[in-house]
């Protein structure tokens, strides 16, 4: 696939952001980044680039926060979840372009409103919803590499601290993101020679808009951020519903 000029900077703008947010935050990358590039680019290319750009921040991300993660958080939900990408991977191959833009859509606004409403709650929940948690995120990660929202819901509802609830979404988004690069070369959605071009342009971009989150100071209450994020997704999930609508 040949990709223009303009759509590569409009791309890199977005990466950028979108990492930028991740550095702060601790996830939200693919959540900003999927339905944004989704205007440019098919889903089954934004899907794998977003996959390898993730699983490198991930990475980079694991080397300074790993000895934090909750790993006993982390295991109930693997197995679901690799069930999950499985289910989530043959959608994506099989399934109109069309059905797929609007479900995204609708699920960005879900988790946008969310956010901006602030729906959280601070209740503690069983590990019994490690289950549909792992299953729906696996789904959903696979379909469109966005599965943070129920791991995000699950993980809010089983740890406090902050700083173990950010290492501990790395290390999870980590090795369900090794596992969906397998399932992906399985489907064949890596034989395009421009999805290798643009992952090389994205990584430094990725690293960029990493250190820049880390290092930024912006005045900002977690619930604020929250609500930030949450506007953001509400005008892609918009503006990806209204694409949809119009052809």
């Amino acid at each position: 696939m040949e990709i223009q000029t303009h759509t590569y900077f409009l791309a890199a703008v977005i990466l950028l952001g979108a990492y930028f947010i991740r550095g702060i935050s601790g996830f939200g990358s693919g959540l900003i980044a999927v339905p944004l590039l989704a205007h440019l680019l098919p889903l089954t290319f934004v899907v794998p680039l977003i996959l390898i750009t993730d699983f490198s921040a991930s990475l980079l991300l694991g080397m300074h926060v790993r000895q934090h993660a909750r790993w006993e958080e982390i295991r109930p939900l693997l197995p679901f979840g690799f069930l999950g990408v499985i289910a989530g991977t043959t959608l994506l191959v099989n399934v109109p372009h069309t059905p797929l833009l609007i479900t995204l859509g609708v699920l960005i606004l879900l988790f946008g409103l969310r956010s901006v409403l602030n729906l959280h709650g601070s209740r503690s929940i069983r590990r019994f919803w490690a289950v549909p948690a792992g299953l729906i995120g696996g789904t959903i990660s696979g379909l469109f590499g966005t599965g943070g929202p129920p791991y995000v819901i699950y993980m809010n509802h089983r740890i406090n601290n902050p700083a173990e609830l950010r290492a501990t979404f790395t290390g999870l988004f980590f090795l369900e993101g090794l596992w969906r690069i397998i399932t992906f070369i399985l489907a064949g959605l890596f034989h395009d020679l421009a999805l290798f071009t643009a992952t090389l342009a994205a990584l430094p971009l990725v690293a960029l808009g990493l250190w820049l989150g880390n290092h930024a100071h912006l005045g900002l209450t977690t619930a604020q951020m929250q609500r930030l994020i949450g506007a953001l997704l509400l005008l892609s999930g918009a503006s990806l519903l209204w694409r949809a609508w119009t052809g």
